[in-house]
């Protein structure tokens, strides 16, 4: 290995772990499912899962990565020759990653470097060039929808319509990509030092969120839905589809950080205990992030229904010639069903113009992903007092939970790459591969980046993932052997593997992965022609498009580019080895003639 440092106590490779594995779907992902699958229902699966298929493996990986001392490539091929492959397929998923997750932090950069204004930018709509109004594609949409598609990404209508590099947001992702270096440049010497901070900085930030975000007028109304389960989502497989899948993602399995991180560790560390613990912390920051998230929702969600019934109290008013004080927001619902039974032809009159006011209809408005992040969040804090205040802490909190799982990826891309006899012999690998991401990454802040930001979010990791550790449990359980295993673990550890562990990693995960693998498969074929959210500026909203045929064709090497890995390795190794083997037979013969 390049670097041949180890971390200097355990503190800190539970740090990294905790770093890497709390992310940015701790804070966006989770809130969502909770939301889509039944509130405090949802925590049913989840849980399960965690313990059937999420802490056995994070225990296995980094069991072999400690054992094995080298990256996920090296590790591998120490246990079969055969299964070189999945390392690199390993390799192949966390560079694609590394392409598009820094995206985010620029992206986050942005609106941080855009807190610092009297007026937050997403705060209202700016001026059309005539200065006479609003921009009408604002006025469409809203301030904050307006600001993330057309200032911070500046979309294009489809994936078809390319556009030139965003400077501004070129300009942070290289910001981004020179702060990973610097975090990453020594080794765990460094990366060790600064998982103190990205590990620990967030929770204050939340602390201080869920302390401002259960004060806020309405919140209460999220977190009740939030924690109001509804059991019929229970029946849905869909549920514990995405419970499992949380999960497994959450905690990074598959992606070779955790193999890497482990291979810096002592002999004799006690990762077991370190497994269990990084696995419960993971879990429960996203618990206690989703009280947070729901709470900020409840607010906003409160603040948009009561500022409908005023657009409506204000129509009745003006409309029904009424005195001021008739009519408040509590009674609204009661003067709508009086009006219309009192004056049935002017109340018709309405028409289009009453709106139809619904809190539960605004709780149950699902955004995931970087909506949740940068849209509804943004929407919630421009409504906040002293709103640049929370808009910096919040920026700053996604900045380092991106960061951390960032040094995660590189780290998951260097170690492997470092024992490789190719790259080993270079002076920069860590800045080889942080400039190779950044000019490829550049494709994401043009116009239409977005678009293929979303393939490869969707489609990059997801199928490739299930299959490398799928593979992974079946090569330490029946390949490499349990018993082996079981020796190895005792080594290490002064103790052999307990039922528990045996029961999980030799039976229940694997069926449990063999499963989610069929259901992936099932459910892509049976999805049709993929389709993705464009931007449709006539009417102020995103709507389903379907990908034109070569981006079809992208999406299906995306998908077989890092599985292929695995097959294609053993085949050239079984093919090496004979030609060795023919050519041992051809000198022995020479030699017996002669």
């Amino acid at each position: 290995m390049c670097l041949t440092h180890t971390w200097d106590n355990p503190m800190q490779f539970v740090l990294a772990c905790v770093s890497y594995a709390v992310g940015l779907g701790n804070v966006w992902r989770f809130p969502y499912l909770c939301q889509m699958h039944g509130g405090g229902g949802f925590l049913i699966p989840y849980m399960l899962m965690l313990v059937l298929l999420g802490v056995p493996l994070f225990y296995m990986e980094l069991a072999i990565g400690q054992k094995m001392r080298l990256g996920s490539i090296g590790a591998w091929r120490a246990i079969s020759p055969y299964l070189g492959g999945v390392g690199m397929a390993s390799v192949v998923t966390s560079m694609y990653l590394c392409l598009y997750y820094n995206v985010i932090n620029a992206w986050s950069f942005w609106y941080l470097f855009h807190s610092f204004q009297s007026i937050l930018p997403w705060a209202e709509c700016p001026a059309n060039s005539n200065l006479t109004g609003p921009v009408e594609e604002c006025e469409r949409a809203t301030p904050t929808q307006y600001f993330f598609y057309r200032e911070t990404l500046d979309i294009s209508g489809s994936i078809e319509e390319n556009g030139g590099i965003h400077m501004g947001q070129a300009l942070c992702l290289l910001l981004a990509w020179i702060i990973v270096y610097l975090f990453i440049v020594k080794g765990v010497k460094s990366t060790g030092k600064v998982v103190y901070f990205t590990a620990t900085f967030p929770y204050l930030v939340l602390i201080i969120y869920l302390i401002r975000g259960v004060t806020l007028h309405g919140a209460i109304n999220g977190v009740k839905y939030m924690f109001t389960p509804k059991m019929e989502q229970l029946a849905k497989p869909t549920t514990w589809i995405n419970a499992a899948t949380q999960i497994f993602f959450s905690l990074g399995l598959g992606f070779g950080s955790l193999i890497a991180f482990a291979s810096y560790n002592q002999y004799n560390n006690n990762f077991e205990k370190q497994a269990i613990v990084v696995s419960m912390v993971n879990s429960g920051t996203s618990i206690f992030a989703s009280i947070v998230t729901f709470s900020i929702y409840g607010f906003k969600a409160t603040f948009n229904y009561e500022s409908c019934l005023e657009r409506v109290r204000l129509l009745l008013l003006n409309t029904f010639d009424l005195a001021e004080d008739t009519i408040s927001l509590e009674n609204v619902n009661h003067w709508i069903a009086e009006l219309n039974r009192t004056h049935p032809e002017q109340f018709a009159s309405l028409g289009g113009r009453l709106e139809t006011c619904d809190l539960e209809a605004e709780l149950d408005t699902a955004v995931e992903g970087t909506g949740l992040a940068f849209i509804v969040y943004s929407e919630a804090i421009k409504n906040m007092p002293v709103s640049q205040l929370w808009s910096v802490l919040y920026f700053i909190m996604l900045l380092l939970l991106g960061m951390g799982s960032m040094l995660g990826n590189v780290i998951a891309v260097i170690t492997p790459l470092s024992d490789l006899k190719f790259i080993s012999v270079l002076s920069y690998p860590v800045g080889l591969v942080c400039l190779f991401c950044l000019l490829l990454g550049l494709g994401f802040t043009t116009r239409s980046g977005n678009y293929w930001f979303t393939m490869f979010n969707d489609y990059g990791a997801t199928f490739s993932l299930l299959f490398i550790v799928l593979i992974e449990v079946i090569t330490v359980c029946y390949i490499y052997g349990i018993k082996r295993f079981e020796k190895d673990v005792e080594d290490m550890l002064g103790h052999r593997l307990n039922w528990y562990w045996k029961i999980m990693l030799a039976g229940v995960s694997p069926i449990l992965l063999i499963a989610l693998f069929i259901f992936y498969i099932v459910n892509y074929i049976q999805g049709g022609t993929p389709t993705y959210q464009a931007w449709n500026k006539e009417l102020g909203k995103s709507v389903v498009t379907e990908y034109p045929p070569y981006a079809q064709a992208f999406i299906g090497l995306l998908l077989a580019s890092s599985v292929c890995c695995i097959p294609l390795t053993a085949l050239y190794t079984y093919c090496k080895k004979r030609n060795l083997a023919s050519g041992k037979r051809e000198r022995t013969v020479s030699t017996v003639s002669l």
